[in-house]
């Protein structure tokens, strides 16, 4: 089988890739080793749930997928507040004052892959291999020749790694990896609380770790809550009644009291960075290529950014899309992007995790002089969107 890309990798980001190269006319194969479970609105929500931002959201708009989105559940969030539990230092932004509806939207991972995999279904350019994987690979001048766990062999001109943070595609071609391990873990449940969320995102840093509360369509939280890794397994044994009581408390009862909880699990928090992004023919994108520190939930927008210009460069290529020449302008316009988010979550994970009266001054001094001036601190949520 001939295409002009090959995609190991079907999760959000290698699927918005898909979706973009497939509408623009491109011959794509997308190999994904596990179909998600059918949505049902029935259903709660799921533990894992992304941010995504505005610049996110017009991706999936143009790959075609939001609309799948918008009809299974995403929940928009108009307000975010971030506040110090060392102090009264906070920050507050407003969807209003920015002239916008929404800072965001708190998605379902699942929701988003599936809207993604209807999009693929229906274009006639896209092949999806699934259940299916990538086993090896070649490269010569001309091409790149896959065989799949199947037996079948595809030919391309570029095969891409979306296949997450432990990339088979970076793995085979031996591209090298940084890896950071913070000694903490990243605890998600969806929690009912005795207070509306009021539709905002609320974040409180603390010595430990950040915790975010996410606001969800039904009233309830998705939370993400960073701690050490032995202090996470130890709230995992907690049984509901102490751990809704420990929550309340870390979040300082914002909320009020944390009321209900479901399913609790943690995972290991560790930033990777790939050196390089590209090899002969062969590209990485998303978790394949960098992991980032989840304080500020950027890990799957920065992904999809990866997407939306790897997309770009190929429509634009003349010849060869997966020439050196292709290859180098892609990891060009996304290195920087990606070094500089990871390297400020974790200089903000340093920061607030300082125990020192000197940076506890700074960090709460800092959050209420940026609240007070409105220019600066919009020209960040604006970044942060995408807008």
């Amino acid at each position: 089988m001939q295409y002009d890309v090959i995609i190991a990798g079907g999760g959000m980001v290698g699927s918005t890739l898909a979706c973009l190269l497939g509408q623009a006319g491109k011959r794509v194969a997308v190999l994904e080793a596990y179909e998600p479970p059918a949505f049902s609105p029935a259903e709660p929500y799921d533990l894992r749930v992304s941010a995504i931002s505005r610049a996110s959201q017009r991706a999936l708009v143009e790959a075609g997928a939001w609309e799948g989105v918008a009809a299974r559940r995403a929940s928009p969030y108009e307000a975010m507040f971030v506040w110090d539990a060392t102090g009264d230092g906070s920050i507050h932004f407003d969807s209003a004052e920015l002239g916008e509806p929404d800072l965001g939207h708190i998605v379902e991972n699942r929701v988003i892959q599936l809207a993604l995999l209807d999009t693929i279904r229906a274009l006639d350019t896209v092949d999806l291999y699934c259940p299916d994987a990538l086993a090896d690979f070649t490269v010569d001048e001309e091409k790149v020749v896959a065989t799949l766990q199947s037996g079948q062999t595809l030919h391309a001109q570029l095969l891409v790694g979306a296949d997450g943070a432990q990339s088979r595609v970076r793995q085979l071609a031996g591209i090298a990896l940084e890896t950071h391990d913070y000694g903490q873990k990243g605890l998600v449940c969806v929690v009912q609380t005795a207070q509306a969320h009021q539709a905002t995102a609320w974040q409180r840093f603390m010595p430990s770790g950040p915790l975010a509360f996410l606001p969800l369509g039904d009233g309830s939280s998705s939370i993400v809550w960073t701690l050490p890794a032995d202090r996470a397994d130890a709230m995992l044994a907690l049984d509901e009644t102490a751990f809704c009581r420990e929550l309340s408390r870390a979040l300082d009862y914002r909320l009020g009291e944390v009321t209900a909880v479901g399913e609790r699990a943690a995972f290991s928090l560790r930033g990777r960075h790939a050196e390089p992004y590209i090899q002969q023919r062969v590209a990485l994108v998303g978790d394949a290529a960098h992991t980032i520190h989840p304080l500020a939930g950027q890990g799957v927008n920065l992904g999809i950014k990866d997407a939306v210009e790897l997309a770009a460069q190929i429509r634009q290529a003349h010849g060869d899309i997966g020439s050196a020449k292709v290859l180098r302008a892609y990891e060009r316009a996304r290195r920087g992007d990606n070094v500089l988010t990871q390297k400020a979550m974790e200089g903000f994970r340093l920061l607030f995790g300082n125990t020192l009266t000197p940076w506890k001054i700074l960090r709460n001094t800092g959050l209420s002089i940026v609240d007070r001036m409105g220019f600066i601190k919009y020209e960040m949520a604006k970044r942060a969107m995408g807008i």
